[in-house]
């Protein structure tokens, strides 16, 4: 079963730990807030409307970062946009533990966000072109299941933290992944499929390009609507009591909850890596989308009891996060060279930006139907997720090199001959 491994050379397993270390710190580092939206309600003075506010600006944020670090990566290479944003994100979350007010938080949270979408689609990029195309899925499901770690992470930390020191020290634990930076700048080679020469963004929205990137982007954006609406209010809902329309956990034990489920969403990362080299992406995409429908209204109904949450969690943490390995690699072999980057850049990030009212929608629904009601609308997104995958060509095979021109249309007409 591992025989596979045997293949991977050691700057390969290099790039994919420095993507995958930056991913998770990245996550730990921006699901720190949502661990502290109790905490930061109660001292700053703001209700649920405020709190998905605060979410959506670094969600809006990510979105122009991500695309703006894309086009960064196709000009001055994958690693050193990587070790930019680590270095941004990180000093944010360090930042955010000095506000005092709505306004400051605001600003520290809005600059986090732009360095965790540009993690992102360095990373991607960096890991998607230095493994070969038989096992791309597996690396990028490697990949993203640093972000189940890194939530895991910061939900030990705010168990931990949060009673005793309160959330200011939580956020100031963040700037620790900056010195992550240190280890990729000597360890990490820049891929051989990188492109020579960078190509305008506007050849995304240029034919043969054009169907492929708006339907990657509504792809993006009905997935990551369903999962920024789920999973930000998620911790809050376990938490709060049960006469608010909660689980009423509490902080302290919601935690115990959250981990199993983290656990299932880096299993379901790993899985759908494999899979999807096994299957095809569009196949195991759509299997996991369709199975997210069905779970997520089911949790959100019906966690009331330890036994539901200990049977529901990690298989809404399996098939809620783990379509998420679609992205990195077909996003990149649905692409060309020369703009690979920012288009993994733009297609991801541009649908986290539209999914970024998912918070202040949810939050705004559960005022006045309960967060379990709100929680389970989410399921309709995953279903139009798996329908727009079906307008998507299958990518399973496909080899990057610097240069070459792949096959990227809608339909699986080939890109003009030129374009690298």
């Amino acid at each position: 079963m591992l025989a596979w491994t045997r293949s991977i050379t050691r700057p390969q397993w290099r790039a994919l730990f420095a993507a995958q270390a930056g991913w998770m710190l990245d996550a730990a580092d921006f699901v720190l807030y949502i661990m502290a939206i109790p905490l930061l309600q109660k001292e700053l003075g703001f209700g649920p409307k405020t709190a998905g506010l605060l979410a959506t600006a670094a969600l809006l944020a990510s979105a122009v970062g991500g695309f703006a670090f894309g086009y960064v990566a196709d000009r001055i290479g994958r690693t050193k946009a990587l070790m930019a944003t680590i270095l941004m994100y990180s000093f944010a979350s360090l930042g955010s533990a000095t506000a005092q007010s709505i306004g400051q938080l605001l600003v520290w949270r809005t600059l986090l966000g732009f360095g965790m979408g540009g993690e992102w689609t360095a990373g991607a990029a960096l890991v998607s072109e230095s493994w070969p195309a038989a096992h791309r899925g597996k690396a990028i499901g490697f990949m993203q299941a640093g972000w189940a770690v890194g939530y895991i992470i910061a939900a030990v930390a705010a168990a931990l933290v949060l009673p005793v020191l309160g959330w200011r020290w939580l956020f100031a634990l963040g700037v620790l992944p900056a010195g992550l930076v240190l280890w990729i700048r000597n360890e990490v080679e820049e891929p051989a499929a990188a492109p020579r020469r960078a190509l305008g963004a506007g050849t995304l929205f240029r034919k043969p390009l054009r169907a492929t990137t708006l339907t990657a982007v509504a792809l993006s954006s009905a997935v990551m609507f369903a999962y920024w609406g789920l999973f930000t209010w998620l911790p809050s809902y376990l938490a709060m009591p049960v006469d608010k329309g909660g689980v009423g956990l509490g902080l302290v034990k919601s935690t115990g909850w959250i981990i199993p489920m983290q656990v299932g969403a880096f299993c379901g990362y790993v899985a759908f890596g494999f899979l999807a080299d096994r299957f095809g992406r569009k196949p195991t995409v759509t299997a996991f989308l369709l199975a997210a429908a069905v779970v997520a209204p089911l949790y959100g109904l019906l966690a009331r009891s330890p036994a539901i949450l200990l049977v529901l969690g990690p298989v809404l943490g399996f098939f809620g996060h783990g379509y998420f390995s679609v992205f990195g690699a077909m996003l990149a072999e649905l692409f060309p060279a020369g703009v690979r980057a920012t288009a993994q850049g733009f297609c991801y990030n541009a649908g986290r930006a539209l999914s970024a009212l998912a918070p202040l929608t949810i939050g705004a629904v559960a005022e006045s139907h309960g967060l379990g009601v709100a929680l389970s609308l989410t399921a309709g997104f995953f279903a139009l997720g798996a329908l727009v995958v079906g307008f998507l060509p299958e990518t399973r095979g496909r080899e990057l090199v610097a240069g070459e021109a792949p096959a990227a249309a809608v339909g699986g007409r080939p890109v003009a001959a030129g374009i690298s």
